[in-house]
């Protein structure tokens, strides 16, 4: 059974471009949302394997899903990659705490991000 990834961006392209990777390179089945309220929805509803996370979204911005994800029992469980286009974060700490297991840099490379995000949760590709 392929793994099921969700990806919250605000960014029309951004989704798209991710899912024709994950989906075409990856095999994965990929849910989208493009704001941090459906994201949580959807992450409650369809339980999936893993969630990549953009930080700078209107309303709800990333860190703010997070603490909602991490603060809701059904989906606290669920491992989140960040995607950014900041290279530094000032609270190395706190990342970790909330489980951010690693952090994607937008622009990113098709190619690269499959390997780093099956590494980054432990799936094989």
């Amino acid at each position: 059974m392929s793994k099921r990834i969700l990806i919250i961006d605000d960014e029309d392209a951004i989704r798209e471009v991710m899912q024709g990777c994950l989906e075409e390179l990856g095999a994965w089945q990929v849910l989208t949302a493009g704001s941090g309220r459906e994201g949580l929805q959807i992450a409650q509803a369809e339980q999936p394997d893993g969630i990549l996370l953009d930080v700078s979204m209107p309303e709800m911005d990333g860190f703010e899903v997070l603490r909602q994800l991490r603060e809701t029992p059904d989906i606290q469980h669920i491992p989140v990659l960040l995607l950014t286009a900041r290279v530094q974060f000032d609270d190395q700490t706190k990342l970790a705490q909330w489980g951010v297991i690693d952090i994607i840099l937008k622009p990113f490379s098709p190619l690269e991000v499959i390997d780093q995000i099956a590494t980054a949760f432990g799936w094989s590709t």
